[in-house]
C-alpha cells in the first residue's frame, strides 16, 4: 500500500459515496486509475465492506451500555457458548473478550433504562455460564469515530 492509496482510503473513509470522478480531481489520477485502486483494496480485504452510519438518536437508540460479562468459570467451553449466544443479541453492537477483571465487554444500544432492564431481564442474564455483570451508562459522547488515520 503507497501513499496515493492511503489518502485514497483517507477520502474514502470521510465519505464512501464520493464518486470516482472526485477522487481522481483530489488525487490526480484517472477515474480508471481511482477504481482499479479501490477494486485492488477491495480483493484484498483492506476495504471489507461499506456502511451507513444511522444516527441513534433518531431511530430511538440513543441510551448506550457497557456492560463487563464475568463468566463463572474460564473453560473453552463456556467461552464459546457465550460467544455464539452473544452474537444473536441485536441490542449488542460489540462484544469484545478482553483481559482483567471481567471476560467481556458489551457496547448496548437501547431505547432507555427500561428497555435496558427488559434486555437484561429477559435475554442477557438468560444466557449460560454469567457469573456477574457490571453496568455502565454513557453520559455524553466525546469521541466516536470510525475512520482509522493512516
Amino acid at each position: 500500500m503507497d501513499k496515493t492509496d492511503k489518502k485514497l482510503l483517507t477520502l474514502l473513509q470521510k465519505d464512501c459515496k464520493t464518486t470516482n470522478k472526485e477522487l481522481s480531481l483530489k488525487l490526480g489520477l484517472s477515474v480508471t486509475a481511482v477504481y482499479e485502486r479501490i477494486k485492488k483494496l477491495e480483493r484484498e480485504n483492506v476495504i471489507s465492506k461499506y456502511v451507513a452510519i444511522l444516527d441513534k438518536t433518531k431511530i430511538d437508540k440513543s441510551f448506550v451500555v457497557f456492560c463487563h460479562i464475568k463468566l463463572i468459570q474460564h473453560s473453552k467451553e463456556f467461552l464459546t457458548t457465550f460467544e455464539k449466544e452473544v452474537v444473536k443479541l441485536d441490542e449488542v453492537s460489540e462484544c469484545y473478550h478482553v483481559s482483567g477483571d471481567y471476560d467481556y465487554i458489551l457496547k448496548i444500544f437501547v431505547k432507555n433504562m427500561e428497555e435496558y432492564r427488559e434486555f437484561m431481564v429477559t435475554k442477557l442474564t438468560t444466557l449460560q455460564h454469567i457469573g456477574s455483570t457490571h453496568s455502565t451508562f454513557m453520559i455524553g459522547e466525546v469521541k466516536n469515530s470510525t475512520a482509522f488515520v493512516l
